[in-house]
């Protein structure tokens, strides 16, 4: 079935040049007075090999699915995460590197989603947010309450995370996996 290349998104699947890709990032790049492009980042599920690609908006790519499945986050070794399936309680190893810098917001027991494709996981999907303890922030300075400065925190997954000045050490708060933001007190 095939998609324009202005309408992928992140995490979609593409058949393209015989091999199968996930959809990495995609860019709409309008140059000067020329056309305009989409530059699109593509993950080789087979290798893993990352590429950039410019694709003109209305050229045809072949869609693939993937089986998305949600899993358990268990641990994590040197190089790989362990998930558990959550219906058939099968443990699989999947590469730290799928979930890039956000592994610091992975907590024991969190639930993800993961996308298969010909039995190899290619993409996690973290849930919007989490619930992490601060380990480690500076105390509140008296009389900084009139403006809305924020202070540094570290919690205890190693998120470096910005936060009001009321916040201290111990407290469980409320982070945006997406931004790493702080969005308030659980």
């Amino acid at each position: 079935m095939g998609i324009r290349s202005i309408n992928l998104r992140k995490g979609m699947g593409v058949s393209w040049d015989g091999q199968n890709w996930a959809v990495w990032s995609v860019e709409h790049v309008q140059k000067g007075k020329g056309p305009s492009c989409m530059q699109i980042e593509l993950r080789n599920v087979a290798t893993g090999r990352i590429i950039k690609n410019r694709f003109r908006p209305d050229e045809q790519l072949d869609e693939i699915f993937f089986d998305r499945k949600k899993m358990e986050y268990l641990y994590r070794d040197t190089q790989n995460l362990i998930l558990m399936d959550a219906e058939s309680f099968e443990q699989v190893e999947v590469p730290v590197d799928l979930i890039g810098d956000s592994d610091v917001f992975l907590i024991e027991n969190c639930q993800l989603e993961v996308a298969f494709i010909e039995g190899k996981a290619i993409e996690i999907v973290l849930p919007n947010t989490v619930t992490l303890t601060i380990t480690d922030t500076p105390p509140q300075v008296k009389g900084a309450t009139a403006t809305n400065q924020l202070k540094d925190a570290i919690c205890d997954t190693g998120a470096k995370v910005r936060v009001p000045p009321f916040v201290e050490n111990g407290e469980k708060i409320n982070v945006d996996t997406r931004t790493g933001e702080y969005l308030g007190r659980a």
